[in-house]
């Protein structure tokens, strides 16, 4: 498989100041697909700090990528900088022909005039979860530091192949969000293959998420929306985590945003390290952090730690309750988990320092200004500047000869 780096992704600014950098969020990847017999743009956004963290994420594949990416990219970097989630690597699809790729059956539309159907178009879902499953999976997995947990989102008839994913191909995605999907493609036939699909379904390690706009405001009730959330909440599949959300106040364009941050808290309800009440500070120890990921990593499938970030955040705020020892704990963690990353190795020069222990301080201030050379860190100046202030405070306080 051909593939090629053609593109950084740029969050454009009308007049950029002289010297200043623009603000990237990917880069786009062109893949030539046997499967579909043609060139398929991709657009791959990482995490803010993913060039520094040895970090492994789980993936977010969109349709209709160049559409929605810019909007994802914000809601997950949100969502996780609050720690409701961890941060996603966010794979977008362009389109080429995105009525064929997105449906899954061929569809005679009847005429707007009542009159002969027009030509069938569509049916080209099943070839386009094959693209998925043989060649965009591999070349992500392949080429980025990926978590074994899979989600897709869609929208439109980005949704509707959403749903058929969830009937077709139930193993490729771990959850999948559906924004105002196409129910009424083909007479209805998602709503047939849902159906079809749970009646004998015994488990489903999946979690869904459905949303509606405003698009059946003024049909009869049952819905086709109302019919398919009757489909689900009777689904008796092990497993199987749904919810759905009616958005009346949003339009069939602006329902993505909000169904991407509602899918997201769904996918990812309890990720959150339980907080003090009184506080709203992280409350607990080393061991009950631990205890939390071992539960996640239970109900997720794989071995899931904290991110660095959320470790160091836990080591400051027992830092901040003068419990210098816990702090250590957290920090000396954190160096465990991602030795290569030079904020570690500060943080815990730092916690040293307050606990008197100034030789080892040191050493890991030295340690943090050595890795963020190695890796072009960019706070190599505040690390260094870190480092030469310790220093001198040591000098300051040795004993004249």
């Amino acid at each position: 498989m051909r593939h090629l780096v053609a593109a950084t992704l740029v969050v454009s600014v009308c007049a950029l100041a002289a010297g200043a950098e623009p603000i990237t969020i990917g880069e786009t990847v062109k893949i030539q697909s046997k499967v579909l017999g043609e060139e398929r743009t991709i657009l791959v956004s990482t995490p803010p700090n993913y060039a520094q963290s040895q970090e492994r994420y789980p993936v977010l594949y969109m349709t209709d990528g160049d559409a929605h990416l810019t909007h994802t990219r914000g809601t997950v970097d949100f969502l996780a900088r609050n720690g409701l989630m961890p941060n996603l690597i966010i794979v977008g699809v362009a389109n080429t022909d995105r009525t064929r790729d997105l449906s899954p059956t061929r569809w005679a539309r009847p005429a707007p005039d009542g009159g002969q159907a027009q030509a069938p178009i569509g049916g080209g879902a099943g070839a386009f979860l094959e693209f998925f499953a043989k060649e965009l999976f591999p070349y992500v997995e392949g080429h980025y530091r990926t978590a074994p947990y899979r989600i897709f989102a869609g929208h439109s008839l980005g949704g509707l192949l959403a749903l058929d994913a969830v009937v077709a191909r139930p193993e490729m995605f771990n959850a999948v969000i559906a924004a105002s999907p196409a129910l009424n493609w083909d007479n209805d036939f998602i709503l047939r293959a849902t159906a079809d699909f749970f009646r004998d379904r015994k488990d489903l390690p999946v979690t869904l998420f459905v949303t509606m706009a405003d698009e059946e405001r003024d049909e009869p009730a049952p819905t086709r929306f109302d019919r398919l959330r009757g489909t689900l909440a009777a689904a008796k599949a092990a497993g199987f985590v749904r919810d759905s959300m009616s958005m009346p106040e949003e339009t069939h364009g602006t329902v993505v945003l909000r169904s991407h941050y509602w899918g997201l808290r769904k996918v990812f309800a309890g990720w959150q390290f339980p907080a003090d009440p009184r506080t709203h500070a992280f409350a607990g120890t080393l061991d009950d952090l631990k205890a939390h990921y071992a539960t996640l990593s239970t109900r997720f499938g794989y071995a899931l730690v904290p991110a660095e970030v959320t470790t160091n955040l836990l080591g400051y705020q027992a830092l901040g309750r003068n419990d210098v020892e816990g702090a250590l704990a957290f920090f000396r963690y954190n160096v465990e988990l991602y030795p290569g990353s030079a904020n570690t190795y500060d943080s815990l020069a730092e916690a040293l320092g307050r606990a008197g222990r100034t030789d080892e301080s040191l050493a890991n201030y030295e340690r943090a200004v050595a890795r963020a050379r190695e890796t072009g860190d960019r706070l190599l100046d505040r690390l260094v500047a870190n480092r030469d202030r310790a220093v001198a405070a040591a000098k300051a306080k040795a004993p004249k000869s």
